[in-house]
């Protein structure tokens, strides 16, 4: 065995068959000096043992040659050499089956003979030995005396005893991991069939829950028809009979019958207010039930603020002097006209007056009408540029006041608060909150205990085909008459208007030139206005015109669900036509 200055580690022969047995544990003893583990280690003295039979049954004489690749990547490298003798159809079975403990197996020819080149890469991170510690190990390596075979095949036989032991202990700790997976298995399990019992325990909880909510509401929806029903028909009933005592009573005071002592007359004039009242109360009750069915459809048309206001200040004068209050209508700011239920705002404002009247004990009842900011709670939230400002009706009372935690539930219905001296049903502020409702509106309350209640109605702002600054009306009527009707209503205020009989030629319009609104009647021949209505542009305003019993606000579902507003042909007018147009556009906005 011989070193060099080289890469060389150690060199030796195989020329009998204790030179096997001699290479096995050179090559155990150098991969340990180089720095490889203990199963590398054996991995290489089985390899070398493995391949130096082979090859020395081949060739009877085998030079081995270990070297240190101390490149890139650190490595122990083993050459065999040898002039083979025979066929190598044997060294190539074992080629392959030490290519499995190896990192590299190569052949290659030298001459007549050939070379067999094994490589077995060092651990990542070790640091090959520097020129002074290759001298010490080829010191080291050079100084091994040969080893005898019964000596190495004890080395063998402790190697496999330790690798058998090794193998039992491996195979005790997967038994006892199986065993352990296995008592976790079936606490997973368990656990899985308890969670599922569980889950399914809750789930016929929660199908047994949506049972017992669906038929509470069918209960529900059931009970408000029933009550819906009976409101109506007891409204029907009532309201024949209280008209007749109201008859009888206007007929017995009228001067023309037979003379009534002053007590009788008292005492009919009380029966007669009284039936005024019921028949009051028969009436909300009607359209409370309408309202709950989406039914209290609003007709739109000019309502003239003063004027209103002028009449009820006339009507519950008289009212007001009986109870020695003062009642004081101040209509110095009220817009001109608003475009609103002529009936539906007139309920509203009797009813909150009345209400002011009936709890005032001393003191006065003031009403004003003003307009106010669009933005404010109750309108819309979104209110276009130029567009005017929303209209209020303020009534405030000098009354006792309504205590904070009583303000939300006097809107509840049949709801009175309490220390209240005066009768009613409860009814009022609910009915009128729902009108204010069906108006676009809201109504809102504010009272201090001692000093009085004002409650305010604000209904949305009211605009001028001038405030809109159109560019380019689209009317389609197939009516020439009406035609010149909306024209001569937006000419003033459009910069064009073009005028169509027919639905295809509107939609050509549309297309070739867009409008900023439609004015488009629903009977057209050849194509109807739902028909055009269906092409044109979800952001193009459209206004429904036509003397159709169409709802002025239309519903999400239905045929005219795609139109802003529909007008009315008999309401048709220079406000109502603006609050249309003004409708139609916040919904082609997304408002």
């Amino acid at each position: 065995m011989t070193g060099d200055p080289s890469g060389e580690l150690l060199r030796t022969e195989i020329v009998d068959e204790e030179g096997v047995f001699a290479v096995r544990r050179l090559g155990r003893r150098v991969a340990a000096e180089v720095g490889l583990e203990h199963q590398d280690q054996v991995r290489v003295a089985t390899a070398l043992s493995e391949a130096g039979r082979e090859l020395y049954a081949c060739s009877g004489r085998v030079t081995v040659a270990f070297h240190l690749d101390r490149g890139h990547r650190p490595a122990l490298v083993i050459e065999l050499d040898l002039v083979p003798r025979t066929s190598m159809d044997g060294a190539r079975e074992c080629e392959a089956a030490v290519s499995r403990l190896l990192t590299l197996v190569e052949q290659e020819r030298t001459g007549d003979g050939m070379r067999v080149r094994l490589r077995k890469d060092l651990p990542a991170g070790a640091e090959p030995p520097g020129d002074a510690d290759l001298d010490d190990l080829r010191a080291r390596l050079g100084r091994l005396r040969p080893v005898r075979a019964l000596e190495e095949l004890r080395t063998q036989n402790a190697e496999l005893m330790a690798a058998l032991a090794d193998l039992q202990r491996q195979r005790e700790e997967l038994r006892s991991l199986n065993t352990e997976l296995e008592a976790t298995n079936q606490g997973v399990m368990a656990l899985y069939n308890e969670i599922s019992a569980e889950l399914e325990q809750t789930n016929r909880g929660v199908v047994a829950l949506y049972a017992e909510l669906e038929e509470k509401s069918d209960q529900l929806r059931e009970a408000g028809e029933a009550k819906n029903r009976f409101w109506a028909a007891v409204s029907h009933e009532l309201r024949t009979p209280v008209n007749g005592v109201i008859g009888l009573v206007r007929l017995l005071l009228d001067p023309a019958a037979d003379p009534l002592t002053d007590e009788q007359r008292q005492q009919l004039t009380l029966i007669g207010d009284t039936g005024e009242t019921l028949l009051t109360l028969v009436n909300e009750l009607l359209d409370m039930a309408k309202a709950e069915r989406g039914a209290l459809e609003p007709r739109l048309e000019a309502v003239e603020v003063p004027a209103l206001l002028a009449e009820l200040s006339e009507l519950l004068t008289p009212i007001a002097d009986q109870a020695g209050l003062a009642l004081t209508v101040n209509a110095a700011t009220a817009p001109p006209i608003i475009v609103t239920d002529l009936e539906m705002l007139s309920r509203i404002l009797r009813n909150l007056i009345g209400n002011g009247l009936k709890f005032t004990a001393s003191g006065e009842v003031n009403v004003t009408a003003r307009s106010g900011p669009a933005s404010r709670e109750g309108t819309t939230p979104h209110a276009p540029r130029n567009e005017p400002e929303c209209v209020e009706f303020v009534v405030s009372d000098t009354g006792p006041g309504i205590a904070p935690a009583d303000l939300a539930r006097v809107f509840e219905e049949f709801f009175r608060a309490p220390g209240g001296k005066a009768g009613g049903t409860g009814l009022g502020l609910p009915y009128a909150r729902r009108l204010a409702g069906a108006l676009g509106g809201d109504l809102h309350l504010h009272s201090v205990v001692g000093e009085g209640t004002t409650v305010t109605l604000r209904l949305p702002p009211c605009a001028s085909l001038a405030d809109l600054r159109l560019r380019h009306v689209l009317i389609a009527d197939d009516d020439d008459a009406f035609r010149r009707v909306l024209r001569g209503l937006v000419e003033d205020s459009a910069g064009r208007v073009t005028e169509t009989a027919d639905g295809h030629a509107a939609l050509a319009v549309a297309e070739a030139d867009p409008p900023d609104l439609v004015l488009l009647d629903l009977r057209m021949p050849g194509m109807g206005g739902y028909d055009v209505l269906d092409r044109l542009p979800p952001d193009m305003p459209v206004v429904l015109v036509t003397s159709s019993d169409v709802p002025a606000r239309p519903y999400p579902e239905g045929p005219g669900a795609r139109a802003g507003a529909v007008l009315s042909k008999d309401l048709i007018g220079p406000e109502t036509l603006a609050d249309a147009a003004r409708r139609a556009r916040d919904v082609a906005d997304g408002r």
